[in-house]
């Protein structure tokens, strides 16, 4: 397993989240040693979903104001249709996923997350996977979608929907762990 004790993770959440999408990769990221906050658009829980059925009220760490990137060393965009839709929208996040994307920092997204990548702008020419109903949306923003459990793309590691969550962790340690002993080497 990856150590990733150095690293500092934000998942940038709100309401309509899709529950496995941010529990389990939470909990992979935290059992391999990493620092992981959730982010909000403001500081209230959120309500997790299922699919379309309630689940649990998350507690998040902090809201997005005032949120500087450069704290970070890794993103996680969890899914949920209603999450990465609302998501999206806010120039919080967006701007957040430039700058991030911009220093080459590893980004996980899955399911409806790669909204928010396309919403900021980041998506032209990379390969990438999500939920098959915003493939689509994927390639007209210039992106190479591709129908797979798992896509590593440079600093981006994507997946399609909770089934691939096993593999998604893998991946999304793996990519982290790079970081981390990027990271490391250049303290």
């Amino acid at each position: 397993m990856a150590e990733l004790g150095h690293l500092k993770v934000a998942a940038l959440v709100t309401d309509g989240v899709e529950e496995a999408e941010l529990t389990e990769p939470v909990k992979a990221l935290r059992e391999a040693g990493a620092d992981v906050e959730l982010i909000g658009l403001d500081e209230n829980p959120v309500q997790a979903l299922r699919h379309i059925d309630k689940a649990s009220r998350i507690p998040v760490d902090r809201s997005i104001d005032g949120l500087d990137v450069g704290d970070y060393d890794a993103l996680l965009l969890p899914g949920g249709a209603v999450n990465a839709d609302r998501m999206r929208a806010d120039d919080r996040v967006t701007g957040a996923i430039r700058q991030h994307d911009a220093k080459g920092k590893p980004i996980a997204a899955i399911c409806h997350a790669p909204w928010e990548l396309i919403s900021a702008g980041v998506v032209e020419g990379r390969k990438i996977t999500s939920y098959h109903t915003i493939q689509d949306d994927v390639r007209n923003a210039g992106g190479h979608w591709v129908d797979e459990a798992c896509v590593v793309d440079g600093n981006w590691v994507t997946s399609r929907k909770p089934d691939d969550i096993p593999v998604f962790n893998e991946r999304m340690l793996e990519l982290f762990g790079k970081s981390a002993r990027t990271g490391q080497e250049s303290h």
